[in-house]
């Protein structure tokens, strides 16, 4: 009699397993904890046979053999990965956190000997060197040229002791990411507070609608709570009349991994600054900031440093004029404190409703989850012939999760894209774009599956979702990134969709913002949840006039973050063993009005600080702002913000382009000129705002 035969790991395992379901989605239905590091353990394996085969080629190198090889190597890397980081963030538990202490320092030792590997990068620099005279099309030279920046920033052409040491920084760092991000989702996740009955003055009805459904979220049904997610606390700030509960709530909220406890941050944050600093010396850089920014559009941390102070003097000077009419507006009402920062929102809504008769609450029933997703697809749409339809035969992580296939002009399948739209205890704060699989040419026509995760508040028992219109410019912003991916239209992964310079990313959300205050989308989509109604005329145009109020704080609140990543990269790291007393003293420095703090306070900084994505790079929002608020222009200079000559342009050279063009060439073709710097000031309200004090 035979033995019975022994199943293999690529039998069993889905994530080894060819994934037989729509478009060859991951099967996340089949997918649990245990099955990664065993995947993880075979696709770095199949990864280092990869790379051993381009390094021992005895051929001489060329475009195939050693840049299209390795665009084609790490498959089952990519694939692996891209599932585990979308549960990581979107929705974790304590296994795959766990798992992730591990993997993350699993990952730094298995690119560090690839990214510093001599006779690989020798190959490379020699393709480089002679890249002239190798008959490449213009992608194929962006892709050389990027591939080669890659490997030398990464310290590819380093003497051996110092390869050694800038793997052990990068070991390090990663594990440092993956704790301060671990330290934040727990400070998050620990911490409620349960609203009784009287604490619920001035609270809107959708807003005590989504705490009762965040406390069942959690297991306490019939209860109503607010959480550490951005979208309750600052609903929660602008509209609760009891002030003692908005102090509670936001020192909860810029306390988040500062809190001295087992989550706290301060001591990561320390030593990230040190090893960053370290490896920017080793690279030959003076500062983690030069060594960061010579490789974006802006080039210099003095570069940032300008953009970022032309904006902070009149956004500072709009802000303290703000600030004296909100406590005229205390005084007048007999109160007798001073204006705090829990107290901002609270009176900057009062003074809104004063000055332009409008407050987020009027507007929310019009603005239904499901109206704006609409909305933005419509747009979309419109601009570029793209349609969507849901999807329920496509396997999700969360049952809140959506799924829409994207189909192009012709009727051909283009993209899926995956909606998951509500906060959740597994989930981490924020909101983002990222993918399953990039779109690529390199092998056949490869489908992106792009993702956009945000935090927004859920109905309660079964009423939609209604957002604020910070909410409803979130989910266009996410949208725009992910567009950015889905119309992607390149031969090499490396250059796929959002494969661009940070500064340079934001472009394509931050633009198609534009598109969700405009009078047109809001008449079609803004409609009342319960009757139907369109935005009343009144009502919009009021909104309208309303969306430049309070810019002085959004913008300080912003570019002060800015500039504190900015100075926490390029002041020496010896500066920074005290995070708190560095905040205090750069705040100072700059003139922060003491009623406004940070939109990021360092311990919960995770844009710069769960990675380097960010780091050195907070300011990317603002530069790719300048361009966005002129690239609009070409809309409303062409009278049709739906121009199909310049919606062409926008597809061609920014949408689709990924990372195969120089990002300015490619702003420069669409615009057929360099963005007009104004175009920043006047789209926040600040070219006449008061001279500072």
């Amino acid at each position: 009699m035979s033995e019975p035969r022994q199943t293999t790991d690529s039998e069993t395992n889905p994530l080894l397993k060819a994934w037989v379901t729509p478009f060859a989605t991951p099967p996340f239905d089949e997918i649990k904890p245990e099955h990664f590091l065993p995947a993880f353990e075979q696709a770095f394996a199949d990864h280092s046979a990869e790379i051993a085969a381009i390094t021992s080629d005895p051929t001489a190198a060329d475009f195939a053999n050693t840049i299209t090889a390795l665009e084609r190597s790490g498959k089952l890397l990519s694939k692996v990965a891209s599932v585990f980081y979308d549960l990581v963030s979107a929705h974790s538990n304590p296994a795959i956190l766990e798992i992730d202490k591990e993997v993350s320092l699993r990952m730094a030792r298995h690119w560090n000997p690839i990214m510093m590997n001599a006779v690989l990068f020798g190959r490379i620099a020699q393709l480089h060197e002679n890249r002239a005279n190798l008959g490449l099309t213009p992608e194929q030279l962006r892709l050389l040229e990027r591939t080669y920046t890659r490997f030398h920033r990464s310290g590819a052409g380093l003497s051996e002791e110092a390869k050694t040491r800038m793997a052990e920084i990068n070991e390090r760092l990663a594990q440092l990411g993956t704790s301060f991000s671990h330290h934040l989702l727990g400070d998050e996740q620990e911490w409620f507070m349960e609203l009784g009955e009287a604490d619920r003055q001035g609270l809107p009805e959708s807003f005590v609608a989504s705490a009762k459904a965040a406390a069942e979220e959690r297991g306490m049904a019939g209860k109503a709570i607010v959480t550490l997610s951005r979208s309750s606390v600052e609903q929660f700030l602008k509209s609760s009349a009891r002030r003692d509960l908005r102090e509670k709530v936001y020192k909860a909220f810029t306390a988040r991994g500062d809190n001295g406890n087992s989550n706290d941050n301060n001591t990561t944050i320390v030593e990230v600054l040190k090893l960053r600093e370290e490896s920017a010396n080793l690279l030959g850089y003076p500062t983690f900031a030069a060594y960061r920014l010579e490789d974006s559009m802006a080039k210099t941390p003095e570069a940032v440093r300008g953009l970022l102070e032309r904006v902070w003097k009149p956004a500072r000077a709009r802000a303290l004029a703000d600030r004296d009419d909100m406590q005229a507006l205390i005084t007048e009402e007999g109160g007798n404190f001073k204006l705090a920062s829990w107290d901002w929102r609270f009176y900057a809504e009062k003074l809104r409703l004063q000055r332009a008769n409008f407050d987020d609450a009027a507007i929310k029933p019009y603005l239904a989850l499901d109206h704006m997703i609409a909305a933005a697809f419509d747009c979309a749409t419109r601009l570029f012939g793209v349609t969507f339809e849901e999807r329920k035969d496509v396997p999700v992580w969360h049952p809140d999760v959506r799924v829409w296939e994207m189909k192009g002009p012709d009727g051909k399948h283009k993209a899926l894209f995956y909606g998951d739209y509500f906060a959740r205890p597994s989930k981490r704060s924020g909101a983002w774009m990222t993918s399953l699989r990039d779109q690529q040419k390199l092998d056949g026509e490869i489908a992106p599956l792009i993702l956009n995760i945000c935090n927004f508040s859920k109905g309660a028992g079964g009423e939609p979702s209604l957002l604020s219109p910070d909410d409803a410019r979130t989910l266009f912003h996410e949208f725009g990134h992910g567009l950015h991916g889905m119309l992607s239209n390149v031969t090499y992964p490396s250059l796929s969709g959002t494969s661009v310079f940070t500064d340079f990313v934001e472009l394509p959300s931050q633009l198609y913002e534009h598109w969700q205050e405009r009078p047109e989308v809001l008449q079609k989509f803004a409609r009342h949840y319960q009757t139907g109604e369109p935005l009343p005329d009144d009502l919009l145009q009021r909104f309208l006039a309303a969306r430049k109020f309070n810019q002085g704080f959004a913008t300080v609140e912003f570019v002060s973050s800015a500039l504190v990543d900015l100075e926490f990269h390029t002041q020496p790291a010896s500066a920074t063993q005290d995070v708190r007393a560095f905040e205090k003293k750069e705040l100072e420095k700059i003139g922060m009005p003491e009623e406004i703090s940070l939109r990021h306070r360092p311990t919960q900084f995770g844009h710069i600080f769960t990675g380097d994505h960010y780091a050195a790079g907070y300011y990317s929002y603002m530069w790719s702002e300048v361009m966005d608020a002129d690239a609009f222009g070409a809309f409303e200079e062409a009278g049709n913000i739906f121009d199909p000559a310049v919606a062409k342009r926008l597809h061609d050279d920014i949408y689709s382009s990924g990372g195969s063009v120089d990002p300015e060439a490619a702003y420069e073709a669409f615009r057929g000129r360099p963005p007009e710097p104004d175009a920043l000031l006047r789209r926040r309200g600040l070219l006449d705002a008061p001279k500072a004090a």
